[in-house]
């Protein structure tokens, strides 16, 4: 007899699948069991894992699921009681020092899928390192076709699971990042969108005063998503833009689906890309608190971090995709801020992990210090670092059709682009390049879903938009 197929591969955070496909009860149970003997190995099953979840279909019950194997290896579970925040989960390991802790949450995706994140001992994403063996002994339980496992009820009543509710204690750290006695004097009105996620009234709690004003949209439980993917990018925002018209609002702040990641609408209605929020938090930090270290940024992200890094001095670091290469060089080098091009940013004196709401804390803080509305922000940022223009296009295609353009790709590397000699070639992640002009063009798979992503970003839109068709030419894609 064959050894099983095992479906289940870890990308750029954690597995994600389709729910009654691959993201079934019995593939989420052979994760729990992967995890719990990997803690086993490393001598940590001494401390706990926390499980929490999202909003998602069935997501509460794939938490109950996960938390009977991890109970049934007798390692002590702490289960959150209802759906919370990725990075409130990530304080939580921090916080109760565990051995880290399993998310049952696909983030962004769409409704179909979900997904589970694992977290480390110090809350960030679990690294290469960690994920090999993990994959390694998940496939073992999958091929032996065993998990151990005890009755939700039963373990309860054993003290193996135990439930934790982490909002509190985490309310009360965030408070601390700012002044938040100032920011609710401040005479703003603020707009919410929680897009249907678990970050409904964090931020509300938080902030709202007779003075500042917050109002929350899309802020119910309602795992189909209606009309959006949970990720906050400009196509996703359009109800959000029109209540900021509409009641005159200073600034849309949206938080993805399990609200570790940030947007921002200015308060004309625009987005800000990801982009010029990273470049604005990293200006804040600079600038306006006097912060003084390293950055992180990934290989997707602006250059104009790099820009801000020799204004004050400060050294830009640079890494492949996701926050599991970001947070170890952010603890490593002592970091003030790391941040990707998806919209999420950590922040030194936190978990080294992404987390929307101190993010939007100190955009909000950036606007009172400054006494400026995000389009001024945005003006005073390239008034220091000139105009940067960015854009991704996002390609569906047939799980098939990745060779053949992974192959076109190593075949033809083109010595200009637009007419601009290609300085520098990175494969680092995908496959980049950088012009003379510092112009750059990165075409890369995404680690998460089966779509194939073009950015660009220049001085001009519409040299943007003319370096994503030419990077769709070189792949042999069209959107």
């Amino acid at each position: 007899m064959g050894e099983t197929k095992n479906p289940i591969k870890f990308g750029t955070d954690g597995w994600r699948a389709v729910i009654a496909e691959d993201f079934t009860f019995d593939n989420i149970r052979f994760c729990a069991q992967g995890v719990a003997e990997y803690l086993k190995q490393e001598g940590l099953e001494s401390r706990g894992l926390i499980i929490g979840y999202d909003n998602r279909f069935a997501s509460e019950d794939f938490a109950e699921a996960v938390a009977e194997v991890i109970a049934g290896n007798g390692i002590k579970v702490f289960l959150t009681p209802h759906p919370v925040p990725t990075p409130v989960i990530s304080f939580g390991v921090a916080f109760k020092e565990t051995a880290g802790a399993i998310i049952i949450t696909a983030s962004h995706n769409p409704a179909r899928w979900n997904g589970l994140k694992l977290r480390t001992a110090d809350g960030s994403s679990a690294p290469p390192e960690v994920i090999a063996p993990v994959e390694k002994l998940i496939d073992r339980a999958l091929n032996a076709g065993k998990t151990n496992r005890i009755p939700i009820d039963l373990a309860r009543e054993k003290k193996l699971v135990e439930s934790l509710d982490l909002t509190p204690i985490y309310l009360e750290r965030a408070a601390k990042f700012v002044d938040l006695d100032e920011l609710r004097r401040a005479r703003l009105k603020v707009i919410v969108d929680t897009m249907y996620g678990v970050g409904v009234g964090y931020l509300k709690t938080l902030l709202d005063s007779s003075t500042i004003d917050v109002k929350e949209i899309n802020n119910e439980r309602n795992p189909a998503f209606p009309g959006i993917n949970p990720e906050p990018i400009a196509v996703n925002l359009g109800k959000l833009s029109a209540a900021i018209r509409e009641h005159q609002a200073d600034i849309g702040i949206a938080q993805d689906g399990d609200a570790d990641r940030i947007g921002i609408i200015d308060e004309k209605g625009e987005f800000l890309t990801q982009f010029q929020v990273f470049a604005l938090l990293c200006l804040y930090l600079l600038e306006v608190r006097g912060e003084r270290g390293p950055v992180v940024k990934t290989i997707t992200s602006t250059s104009m971090v790099d820009r801000l890094g020799e204004i004050y001095n400060v050294p830009v670091y640079e890494t492949a995709v996701g926050f599991q290469y970001v947070a170890p060089v952010m603890v490593a080098e002592d970091a003030i801020i790391g941040g990707e091009e998806s919209g999420g940013y950590g922040f030194k004196g936190h978990v080294p992990e992404r987390d929307s709401v101190v993010a939007a804390l100190y955009f909000l803080d950036f606007m009172v210090k400054t006494s400026k509305t995000p389009a001024q922000l945005l003006e005073y940022l390239y008034s220091k670092v000139g105009p940067h223009y960015y854009h991704r296009t996002d390609i569906h295609f047939p799980e098939d059709k990745r060779v053949r353009i992974l192959t076109r790709m190593r075949e033809n590397y083109p010595d200009t682009i637009d007419g601009v000699r290609v300085v520098k070639r990175d494969t680092t992640d995908g496959f980049r390049f950088i012009l003379a002009d510092k112009t750059w063009l990165l075409i890369r798979f995404s680690g998460t879903e089966p779509v194939l992503r073009v950015y660009a970003e220049s001085d001009s839109m519409a040299r943007v938009e003319r370096l994503l068709e030419l990077g769709m030419q070189l792949a042999g894609v069209s959107a």
